[in-house]
């Protein structure tokens, strides 16, 4: 069985820092391609950023390019993203996504950020 798991979220100020992480389970995890997709509240599903088994050549959204970091450890099974400068419109639910064939088909359960003074 698949299971991605988030950790990693709270509440930070605005211009603050913080590094999600998930840990997988259930699948080959240096065999896929893993993404990041967050959902603010009332709003839909936006893509982060995405990086390649290899973790060569990230991609990231227009959103947070610049501010976010994606990473791997594929010893460990664990996807990373490390985020800095946050605003309050970074506030939203963070789930991590494996990747098939460039359309997602596992999610965790998501972690949330709150940017807030």
């Amino acid at each position: 069985e698949v299971q991605l798991v988030e950790s990693g979220g709270g509440l930070v100020q605005p211009g603050g820092s913080l590094r999600l992480s998930c840990v997988a389970s259930g699948f080959t995890f240096d065999g896929y391609g893993m993404s990041w997709v967050r959902q603010a509240p009332g709003k839909g599903l936006e893509w982060v950023s995405s990086i390649p088994w290899t973790g060569n050549d990230p991609d990231y959204g227009e959103s947070m390019k610049g501010r976010v970091t994606i990473s791997r450890n594929n010893a460990n099974n664990t996807l990373y993203l490390q985020m800095n400068s946050l605003k309050s419109e970074d506030t939203a639910v963070y789930y991590c996504v494996k990747v098939l064939y460039k359309a997602f088909d596992y999610w965790g359960r998501g972690t949330q950020v709150t940017v807030s003074s």
